[in-house]
């Protein structure tokens, strides 16, 4: 098969197996042989192994397995034998620790008398700090006392008459009429309002309440008060995704900083405000109306209006409409470095963004920001990938690519050879979806959540594949989480809705970003690298059930 995928036509995964034996030419004039240090016992170790006579001669190095994603866009995943067998015995060892507690207000507690709260001493030692400690301290610490003091020097809050408690920031108006916030270091404030050890209060009135990141407007909401969820839907008119976005975020009177806080009925709420926003604006595009009161739709509702958006789009020829994909994502986690580099995308407080991706967009030759040319390309989408590769499978196999691809995650084996072991990859399953770790993972932690019936998008999914869904994703971010993930970002891939391949299936990969896997060179050409086996990953992560 020409295609690099892992997928074979009858249902199998493919992979490759380097076994590298290599000789190397010796080109070095001068030795430079020199002590390291002594060995404990009095015995000097010296680096004459860095410095052979002849030439080197390597006759077993490390065996690298190379394994194609399934999707070759995606890139190939690399796997070194030695690490990966050094997880084989104990699949239970691949996770994080937890973080420590870091207090500087107990680290120099000799200093104060021990009474709480934000002691003027702690507060001059803060203001004096180095630019770098404040913001190591601002996302490490787990003190109050410290995040407070923090909170007060970056920026100016307006309290109650008798003091205590915050009750919003003050404000200052320019010479244009222009209102901002009274904050003296932004970035600090950023990575501040990120630390779920910050007092709540000071998390509303900093970051939470309605209003204090600007303007959006909220055009829903999803409220729960048996499970306390409260869920805004903010408008991004100006957004970085061409026609703006959506955004659903937990309220402020529902403060969810950890995973291990977000309930089903909030997730419920969360992906209802996505599955409504889409439903509606399809609706409006189809000349189809809906229920306009102020008031989140019922499920009931959303299902008579999918029914009759699927039957318009199955009449319509393909290119009849202007928004046909959906573009849905979910940056869950924040930290950053003293040394100022954002280590991922996302305020903490959970939320998850949602658009419609046009069909086209109008191209431009000459004169950037002149009259556009009679002429359009397909706007991007990422699971228009998925369709052009699905189609070239089908193409030149005669075969369905996902029906392979769910035979193969089902008959799965090890490349190691360790049979005894666990050879499962799917972690989670009912009758409509499947959750398991992909052959080739692109995160190292990566997991993937697939419908298992020919369902290409949510338009195409029911209520209870879309309740399947939810719940699944619930699981995955949670596994995730109690593995000691803290930066996960969940991409959709679906197909267009005027699409008529009845192969495709609604795709998530979730990617959890690991402390010592930055990205570098290796990534940026999609070469991954990975020290498990991801057999053994399926197993830590049903460990997490």
């Amino acid at each position: 098969m020409s295609l690099q995928t892992c997928v074979t036509t009858d249902g199998r995964f493919q992979w490759g197996l380097h076994r590298p034996q290599f000789k190397v030419a010796n080109f070095r004039k001068s030795d430079e042989i020199s002590a390291l240090g002594p060995i404990q016992g009095g015995e000097m170790n010296e680096n004459q192994a860095n410095f052979p006579q002849g030439e080197v001669d390597e006759t077993n190095a490390d065996w690298i397995f190379e394994i194609p994603n399934a999707f070759p866009f995606r890139g190939t995943t690399y796997i070194c034998k030695s690490w990966a067998d050094d997880k084989v015995e104990d699949p239970a060892a691949i996770r994080l620790p937890e973080k420590s507690d870091v207090s500087l207000k107990q680290t120099i507690g000799q200093w104060f008398s021990g009474k709480p709260g934000c002691s003027k001493d702690l507060q001059h030692i803060i203001n004096t700090l180095p630019d770098q400690l404040r913001i190591a301290l601002a996302s490490s610490s787990t003190d109050p006392d410290d995040l407070i003091c923090l909170a007060k020097y970056c920026c100016e809050f307006d309290y109650e008459k008798t003091g205590g408690w915050p009750v919003g920031i003050r404000y200052t108006k320019n010479g244009r009429g222009i209102v901002s916030a009274k904050i003296t270091d932004q970035t600090l404030f950023e990575v501040l309002v990120n630390n779920q050890h910050l007092p709540d209060i000071y998390k509303e009135v900093m970051v939470l309440r309605p209003g204090v990141q600007g303007k959006s407007e909220i055009v829903g909401d999803w409220c729960s008060g048996k499970s306390g969820s409260h869920i805004y839907e903010y408008l991004r008119r100006n957004s970085y995704i061409p026609w703006g976005h959506y955004a659903a975020n937990m309220a402020n009177d529902a403060v969810r900083y950890d995973i291990r806080e977000l309930s089903p009925s909030d997730m419920t709420g969360l992906r209802h405000l996505y599955y409504q926003r889409t439903f509606v604006r399809l609706a409006q595009q189809c000349g189809i109306d809906f229920p306009a009161e102020r008031k989140a739709l019922s499920v009931s509702e959303l299902e008579m209006m999918r029914k009759k958006i699927l039957k318009r789009f199955s009449k319509k020829a393909e290119g009849d409409f202007k928004f046909n994909r959906t573009l849905w994502g979910w940056n869950f986690g924040f930290d950053f470095a003293p040394s100022h580099y954002r280590l991922h995308a996302s305020h903490q407080q959970i939320h998850q963004q949602f658009a419609l991706i046009p069909a086209s967009v109008s191209t431009q030759t000459g004169d950037p920001l002149g009259q556009p040319v009679d002429m359009t390309f397909a706007s991007y989408g990422c699971g228009d990938l998925i369709a052009d590769f699905t189609s070239s499978f089908r193409s030149q196999t005669g075969c369905n690519f996902f029906e392979s691809y769910i035979q193969a995650i089902r008959s799965n084996r090890r490349m190691d050879g360790h049979q005894s072991n666990s050879s499962s990859l799917i972690i989670h399953e009912d009758s409509e979806v499947i959750l398991f770790v992909p052959k080739s993972q692109t995160s190292q932690w990566e997991v993937q959540l697939m419908t298992l019936k020919p369902v290409g998008n949510i338009l195409e999914a029911d209520d209870t594949t879309r309740q399947s869904i939810d719940r699944a994703m619930l699981i995955a971010v949670k596994i995730l989480s109690g593995l000691g993930a803290r930066m996960i970002t969940t991409i959709e891939y679906p197909k267009c809705f005027d699409s008529m391949d009845s192969d495709q299936r609604l795709l998530y990969a979730f990617l959890p970003k690991l402390p010592e896997s930055p990205g570098a060179f290796s990534e940026a050409q999609l070469r991954w690298i990975n020290g498990h086996y991801p057999e053994d990953f399926a197993f830590a992560c049903r460990l997490q059930l």
